[in-house]
């Protein structure tokens, strides 16, 4: 995938600058709880799905120390999670927590200093064994049992009254570790269970980028007084072929945002992932130049059946948009839930390891102040690798209709 600089990370490096992680993996076992007493009547158990090549790769690449660093040094990510947990501390307290995906294991131990009477931290990369041992450290092994393997073929004998887990992706759905969260859901969590975020949001809005383009473009134009613009067409394919992974400010988003999924983790089934469209129709609010189309997520915090649907759709603070259209008066954050915690990854809240995800276009579209862009988007799952996502998306402005597929690799 290419990165803010336009180079291509390798997989290992991907996402938050690269990270693929466990709610899936091998089949084995770090440790297994040998006997817990718990009767449990005859249901169905979900569907175990296969473990591939693929997700043993995605699994191997999050046994690197770096990604978890990067993961734990975001403080609006971690802080967030930890005031979370700390928020529903009432219903943790002496309660059992499953952990999914628990990397180093610090969700699984904020749990544990919440008074969870069990955690079981589940990932299926080998950085278990190393979070087995920050356990054993903090003398929280009577607390929490780490486990090796995907969440899907783990062993554990009783059902759970909290989930937890970190399992958002860039544009939230790369990675495909939200049917992990699912499966979880449906085979150990209790009736009126807690599930930490509790729903997620994803947005997206036109943008204009100049420095961006002049920077990856433009610079071919005139290399040391030399015209290599016969560069221009395979620079813009390597900049631009594949989403980008940046930081933009509010200032580069043209018009308000849409919602395009909104997923409520205790409903959202595994099916309706597979492909998410969404259609828009946006009205630019100042003379720009189009240069592309930025996603971004926010996660909520909530109890069970406690969520409050105030979305953000209203311009980022400080963008021109908020500067031409509002007055001083409007000048204050986006509304937030009254009830829940809100971890935010868009372009004018404190930034995050995730930062945006960019879809460029080859050639920006110069638009007039109120012109349309219509169209639609398409994400779904590869079918070479469900833990990779297309994006399909159809877009038509000023009489001009164009195509652009990409694929988050």
């Amino acid at each position: 995938m290419m990165l803010g600089n336009g180079y291509a990370s390798s997989p290992a490096s991907r996402r938050r600058r690269g990270r693929p992680r466990g709610g899936g993996g091998s089949g084995y076992g770090f440790w297994q709880p040998q006997s817990l007493h718990h009767h449990q009547q005859q249901e169905i158990s979900p569907v175990v799905p296969p473990c591939t090549e693929f997700d043993m790769a995605y699994f191997r690449a999050y046994s690197h120390i770096g990604v978890h660093e990067e993961m734990l040094k975001d403080r609006v990510r971690t802080e967030t999670y930890r005031a979370a947990i700390m928020r529903y501390q009432h219903l943790i307290s002496d309660k059992v927590v499953l952990d999914v995906g628990c990397g180093t294991g610090i969700l699984a131990i904020f749990c544990a200093f919440a008074g969870a009477r069990r955690v079981y931290a589940v990932d299926a990369s080998e950085i278990a064994v190393q979070a087995s041992e920050v356990v054993k450290e903090n003398n929280l092994s009577d607390k929490v049992t780490v486990l090796l393997g995907r969440v899907e073929d783990v062993s554990i004998d009783e059902k759970v009254d909290v989930i937890v887990s970190e399992w958002m992706g860039y544009i939230l759905l790369y990675e495909s570790m939200l049917p992990s969260i699912i499966f979880a859901r449906d085979k150990w969590l209790k009736p009126g269970g807690l599930i930490l975020p509790s729903h997620a949001s994803l947005y997206m809005a036109p943008v204009t980028h100049a420095d961006r383009y002049r920077e990856s473009i433009d610079f071919w134009r005139d290399v040391y007084g030399i015209n290599m613009s016969a560069m221009l067409p395979l620079a813009k394919q390597c900049a631009f072929e594949e989403p980008c992974i940046e930081t933009i400010s509010g200032e580069n988003v043209l018009t308000w945002p849409i919602l395009v999924k909104e997923v409520d983790c205790y409903t959202v089934t595994i099916q309706e992932l597979e492909s998410v469209t969404a259609k828009f129709s946006f009205s630019s609010m100042l003379r720009a130049p189009l240069h592309g189309f930025a996603f971004w997520f926010d996660v909520v915090f909530n109890g069970p059946a406690n969520y409050s649907s105030n979305h953000h759709l209203q311009p980022p603070l400080g963008s021109l948009v908020d500067q031409q259209t509002h007055g001083s008066s409007q000048n204050k954050k986006r509304i937030k839930s009254d009830e829940g915690i809100v971890l935010s990854t868009a372009p004018e809240d404190a930034p995050t390891h995730w930062q945006q995800t960019l879809l460029y276009l080859y050639d920006p579209i110069e638009l007039q102040q109120d012109q349309k862009i219509e169209g639609s988007v398409t994400l779904s799952q590869s079918k070479e690798n469900a833990r990779f996502l297309n994006i399909h998306l159809e877009y038509s402005s000023g009489g001009r209709s164009f195509v652009k597929e990409s694929v988050m690799r």
